[in-house]
């Protein structure tokens, strides 16, 4: 009998264990998705997290939200997995391009439960936001939630993702790409110009632009709107300055003083660069290469070159690869060139891996749930191809190992784009036929002169000077467009009063300060 009574005091002691085990979750016991489950009716996950209650996951991205209902009908096919892996649904939000930057940033700040955004530390000002605590800390979550992730980003990746020694953001640092910025413009017209070489300084541009406002009556030579500075191109392809990784809004102030002098704060602003800028800006606004609206003009530039309407456009490497493709066939024989700006004097920087890079919302409902839908996106073939690369058969084919279009595919009702740029991966890239098959040249190039990104592990800390920083980046705002177009009078005077407040807004205090924590970086680079 005592043995009997034994065994049964045994079971009923493993009976509460596995009570309390069910009750618990699966997860910790903070979990936000643990409440409401009871019972042992938990459904766990390859992860072992319990995924019993259903829950929509918010992911935040960048771009205008597509219009054809395409999108829809591919999120439809995602969920549908992410349903059967995770019991979760992912519901896209867009922050689109109109006043994009205003719109992000206030967001973050609005205490809104995101899950998942978008973040980029040299365009998106995530260490400002992950300062003001807009992005929850992964380093415990991770390994958990998002364990094949957390595996295959190298140790160094992840020490570049942290702010004040806690990850912060899951960054793209798989995926081949370059976004270093030039000008594009058409082949065909600059060699009817008399330009035979390779365009590679702004004097040579001039002389393109001026050719097409004499000879093409039906096109602006360059049918721009001012919504981006083209001051950091400028400044790239006219000094060695290279640039940090701080936001000031529409003009860039503060700048490294060059790669050899990675380390002390410069700023082209108060330089003759600015004069010369700003006068070559109203040369070119005066010569009507752009509208004489431009200020207000809200138009596309890109459909106004598809078009034959412009002859001129400005973004990156990647931008190029695809928009050269669109236009050898809506312009045929129109070979698209880019012009870099780091073919004036070979000042290139490589990309920081964390220029594209995915965050947790502090106020995120699911963090768990979140961290494993990311982990699918960027681990799982199928869903991966669905978000970047839309259905098989409808958006695309694959014929000798290339995406192609179905024969029909008409962009209008069949284009699909998700501006996923949060964890991009090249083991699951496809080759594309919209992708210009010679950029293969254009990377060598860029690969023979590139220096190391010097940035990597830099996190400005803006709390000293914020006031002064936020001054700052509205004398930008408001003064920066009329100068870059030419349209703020007299060159010189104008970039006179825009110093001046520049300096009453703070100037000199935010790069003392920023030299100040330069200062404390490179002593933490040297010493490791």
């Amino acid at each position: 009998m005592s043995t009997i009574r034994k065994c049964s005091m045994l079971l009923l002691g493993l009976i509460l264990l596995f009570t309390m085990a069910a009750c618990s979750g699966g997860a910790n016991g903070n979990s936000k998705e643990s409440g409401g489950n009871s019972g042992g009716n938990n459904k766990p996950s390859e992860t072992g997290a319990d995924t019993s209650k259903f829950v929509k996951i918010s992911y935040v991205v960048l771009g205008d939200k597509p219009k054809n209902g395409q999108f829809e009908k591919v999120l439809a096919k995602v969920n549908e997995k992410m349903k059967a892996k995770i019991n979760a649904e992912l519901e896209w939000k867009w922050v689109e391009w109109a006043d994009w930057q205003t719109k992000y940033n206030l967001l973050l700040a609005s205490g809104e439960p995101i899950d998942l955004i978008t973040v980029g530390t040299d365009w998106l000002d995530t260490w400002g936001n992950a300062q003001r605590g807009a992005f929850l800390p992964l380093d415990d979550l991770l390994p958990k939630y998002a364990p094949q992730t957390f595996n295959e980003v190298p140790k160094e990746d992840w020490d570049q993702s942290k702010y004040n020694g806690k990850i912060v953001l899951i960054p793209e640092n798989d995926y081949t790409q370059w976004v270093n910025h030039g000008l594009f413009y058409r082949g065909d017209w600059a060699k009817e110009a008399g330009i035979t070489e390779p365009i590679k300084d702004y004097e040579t541009f001039g002389k393109y632009l001026q050719w097409i406002k004499d000879n093409k009556p039906e096109a602006v030579p360059w049918d721009t709107n001012a919504s981006e500075s083209r001051f950091n191109g400028y400044v790239q392809a006219y000094t060695d300055n290279i640039e940090l990784p701080l936001s000031t809004g529409y003009t860039p102030i503060f700048f490294g003083k060059s790669y050899d002098e990675r380390y002390t704060v410069d700023s082209p602003v108060f330089t003759d660069t600015f004069i010369n800028y700003a006068k070559l800006m109203k040369e070119w606004g005066d010569k009507g290469f752009w509208r004489e609206d431009v200020l207000n003009f809200k138009g596309d530039n890109r459909v106004a070159l598809k078009a034959g309407l412009s002859g001129a456009d400005e973004h990156h490497t990647q931008t190029y690869s695809g928009l050269r493709v669109e236009m050898d066939k809506a312009q045929p024989g129109s070979d698209l060139q880019m012009f870099s700006f780091s073919d004036t004097r070979n000042n290139l920087i490589e990309m920081s891996i964390t220029h594209g890079g995915t965050s947790v919302g502090a106020h995120s409902k699911n963090p768990e749930r979140a961290l494993m839908a990311y982990d699918l996106i960027r681990n799982d073939q199928e869903i991966y191809r669905l978000i970047n690369y839309g259905i098989e058969g409808v958006q695309y084919e694959i014929k000798d190992g290339k995406r192609v279009r179905p024969q029909g595919y008409d962009d209008t009702k069949d284009g699909f784009y998700s501006d996923f740029w949060g964890g991009r991966v090249d083991k699951f890239e496809l080759p594309s036929d919209t992708t210009y098959d010679k950029i293969g040249d254009v990377y060598k190039k860029y690969d023979a002169i590139k220096k190391p990104f010097p940035y990597g592990q830099f996190v400005f800390d803006k709390s000293p000077v914020e006031a002064e920083i936020t001054a700052l980046t509205q004398v930008a705002g408001e003064m920066g467009p009329a100068i870059s177009y030419g349209k703020a009078g007299d060159p010189v005077k104008a970039v006179e009063d825009f110093r001046k407040k520049l300096q009453a807004a703070g100037y000199d205090k935010v790069k003392e300060e920023i030299q100040r924590q330069l200062d404390e970086y490179k002593k933490m680079v040297e010493s490791q």
